[in-house]
């Protein structure tokens, strides 16, 4: 019987810690990986989207002007009693010419991060992000705001600037650099003016 009993015992103590153990599943049911055909692209308030940015325009313009006048008058010398007038001719003349051309290229590359801040009744989403890179005492902010179209977003969540409508894409620097390139006040006072 003490046999029975001790062999009981031995049981219990071998099998307490595996009735203690719980199983647990190495599948996460929350998790994104959970369902491979579900589709993680963008489409909710507050989700992110990449901006892949490539834009570039260029523009020339060229003119000419030109205006030219004369004018000439000759007064004879006077008879008579107006013999004092002596023979004279004088003339005027005026031209202007003027010619100029424009040549500008402006070429923008770059990736941001937005964030879709509305979708609108027809599916279309509001889009807005800001960039900040600080170096060196310059900052450089780049902010782009436009609607972009869900079947326009790719699988890896990105969307094409050229994608976007009603953008706004506004690069804005400030500093020690990018102020010396703008005109003190008294030039641009001058400018102005004249």
């Amino acid at each position: 019987m003490r046999r029975f009993l001790g062999f009981l015992l031995a049981l219990m103590f071998m099998i307490a810690p595996v009735a203690c153990a719980q199983a647990e599943s190495l599948w996460v049911d929350n998790s994104p990986a959970a369902n491979l055909f579900n589709d993680h692209r963008a489409h909710a308030v507050g989700d992110v989207i990449t901006i892949i940015i490539s834009e570039s325009s260029s523009a020339s313009r060229s003119g000419s002007a030109s205006n030219s006048k004369s004018a000439s008058a000759n007064l004879d010398a006077g008879v008579g009693v107006f013999n004092f007038f002596n023979a004279a001719s004088f003339g005027t003349s005026d031209s202007f010419k003027a010619q100029g051309s424009i040549n500008n290229t402006n070429k923008v590359t770059g990736r941001i991060t937005v964030k879709i801040t509305e979708i609108k009744p027809n599916g279309q989403m509001i889009i807005s992000g800001t960039q900040s890179i600080k170096q060196n005492g310059e900052e450089q902010k780049i902010t782009i705001t436009g609607t972009i179209r869900e079947e326009d977003i790719t699988s890896d969540n990105t969307v094409l600037s050229s994608n976007v409508a009603e953008a706004q894409l506004k690069i804005d620097g400030k500093g020690p650099i990018a102020g010396k390139q703008r005109q003190g006040i008294l030039t641009q006072i001058f400018n102005f003016l004249f």
